[in-house]
């Protein structure tokens, strides 16, 4: 029965979790921007209690206002490799104040906000399409690989940090992104070039979801926090996310979608 209950709330929140996030991606504007906002805030919160959990309730909180308005200050008033480096030094200031592990917060925390950026940049210059491209990569690879891993087996990815993700589940990941770049190559003008993209920031997202693995392993928690039942933190929920969009816009950057605008 308990299980069942677990089964249920789990499912609850991810309905929820799909019905906002697909509602701000459809709207775009303020209303994504705000979600994806919120989102670094939150995951910005997290971070800084995993690897200060002995701080006052409110420095966590002080680190997502900050992650906040880093982003927003970066994002509407400043782009490219400039937004890059600002972000980055506001989080190596925060890190500097952390009394451990500031080397793993500063770049996780760059990851962060660098993403958050990403997305909301993704939405307003490149679109609709653009978002949910990224979007189906970040599930196609986390459903190959769940039932690919579940029914082949074999030998593990990275084992120290992901014991349960293995090989067979990480190749199965690639191939289904793949197939979704497939599925989007008469949207941008890049032909058969999206399948490899597609298939790289699979393997992005994997990594993010084994470095927030790792981070949680070194400080002995098994969730982020408990802000969505069921799931756990909103780390939990977006490690991979967020590593496929902080690469997808460095690769925009250096030209890899040409001149795509859907």
């Amino acid at each position: 029965m308990s299980s069942f209950s677990d089964l249920r709330t789990r499912l609850a929140s991810g309905l929820v979790m799909a019905v906002i996030g697909l509602g701000a991606i459809w709207l775009g504007g303020m209303a994504f921007g705000a979600l994806a906002l919120a989102l670094a805030g939150l995951m910005g919160w997290e971070l800084h209690r995993m690897l200060d959990p002995g701080a006052p309730e409110g420095r966590g909180g002080a680190t997502g206002v900050v992650a906040v308005m880093l982003v927003t200050v970066f994002t509407f008033y400043q782009s490219g490799w400039i937004a890059l480096a600002g972000m980055a030094l506001g989080a190596a200031v925060m890190a500097w104040r952390m009394p451990r592990d500031k080397l793993v917060f500063g770049l996780y925390l760059t990851l962060i906000l660098w993403a958050a950026h990403s997305l909301i940049v993704f939405r307003g210059s490149y679109g609709l399409i653009f978002v949910l491209w990224i979007v189906l990569i970040v599930i196609a690879s986390d459903v190959a690989g769940y039932f690919a891993g579940r029914v082949f087996g074999g030998p593990k990815f990275w084992p120290r940090f992901s014991p349960k993700k293995t090989w067979s589940g990480t190749v199965a990941g690639w191939l289904l992104a793949a197939l979704v770049g497939v599925g989007f190559m008469a949207r941008f003008d890049l032909s058969w070039g999206l399948i490899p993209i597609s298939a790289l920031l699979a393997f992005a997202g994997q990594l993010g979801d084994i470095a927030e693995s790792a981070i949680k392993r070194h400080v002995g928690v098994k969730d982020s926090s408990k802000l969505i039942p069921g799931h756990g933190g909103v780390l939990d929920r977006f490690d991979a996310m967020i590593a496929v969009a902080a690469l997808a816009l460095i690769l925009a950057y250096l030209g890899a979608f040409g001149g795509a605008q859907v």
